[in-house]
């Protein structure tokens, strides 16, 4: 008779199950709110320069709304096709975009988000090295 009010020995995972459960669903609603789509670098930065590729593929947004692709004028319904021929050298390169400083944020946001569009995500944006 004593065998049958013996303690069970062991560890109950029930409220540990829970526990993680409530923390799954804790991070899968807080991990959205923390990332950004678009990364943004400041016209100027003090932090140290990556180094510059051998062909880097440079798009730019002039100041009157002029698109250039390298050194060579663009439109904005050719930039898909011309990039990805410029692209058809190396699908891993990133795509590093320049604006004026006088270019509406709105305008910078609407190339990205067509770049992002047509499937280029390897974006990084140019700005100038802050003076010491």
């Amino acid at each position: 008779m004593e065998d049958d009010l013996s303690p069970a020995v062991g560890i109950n995972l029930t409220p540990f199950i829970d526990v993680m459960l409530v923390l799954l669903i804790v991070f899968m609603v807080a991990a959205p709110l923390s990332t950004v789509d678009v990364p943004v670098d400041l016209p100027s930065a003090s932090a140290k320069p990556m180094p510059r590729p051998a062909e880097p593929v440079l798009v730019s947004l002039q100041e009157d709304g002029q698109l250039m692709l390298g050194r060579n004028v663009v439109s904005a319904e050719d930039l898909p096709k011309r990039l990805a021929e410029a692209m058809a050298r190396d699908p891993e390169a990133r795509i590093y975009v320049s604006g004026d400083k006088a270019v509406p944020y709105g305008e910078m946001m609407r190339l990205l988000d067509t770049l992002r569009a047509d499937g280029f995500t390897r974006i990084g944006l140019v700005g100038l090295e802050q003076a010491p």
